[in-house]
């Protein structure tokens, strides 16, 4: 979308329909997800939402199901390791690396390759990570990134 060539209102109006689809397709794919996840009832989207943008959901909302399901869990316990680091810690600092690594070990046996959608727990049972493959297509990437570049100062007035 060239905004260029719109005026104040057309990019008011634009932004404001854009923030509540996407608002509408975030809460479908929260529904769906949710109910995957308990067994609930079938998720009807919004009749708002076009039928790329649902199927762009419903394979997130897949993939995130994928990923729930299949938790690598970690021994490290995540909000003690956070509470010993700073935003100063570099990774450079072998004398801080090595303390920090008898406090707080990685808690695995050598290297996992995780090639299909997962979840990283620590021992609380904490998700430190979501690995999501091909959770978005290129379509919806490229997508996504035009629409964030809109979202960018242009010196039009909100208001």
């Amino acid at each position: 979308m060239n905004t260029s060539s719109m005026s104040t209102c057309d990019i008011k109006i634009w932004r404001t329909w854009a923030l509540a689809v996407t608002h509408e397709a975030g809460a479908y794919t929260e529904q769906k997800f949710n109910a995957e996840k308990t067994g609930g009832e079938p998720v009807i989207p919004s009749p708002n939402l076009d039928t790329d943008l649902v199927m762009a959901c419903d394979r997130l909302a897949d993939v995130l199901i994928k990923a729930y399901k299949n938790p690598i869990k970690m021994q490290i316990d995540i909000a003690r390791y956070s509470k010993l680091i700073s935003p100063k810690n570099t990774g450079h600092n072998e004398e801080k690396e090595e303390k920090l690594l008898e406090r707080c070990p990685p808690g695995h046996e050598g290297t996992k390759l995780v090639d299909k959608p997962a979840t990283i727990i620590d021992a609380s049972g904490t998700i430190i990570a979501w690995y999501l493959p091909d959770a978005l297509t290129e379509t919806t990437q490229k997508e996504i990134r035009a629409a964030t570049d809109l979202l960018g100062p242009c010196h039009i007035p909100y208001f």
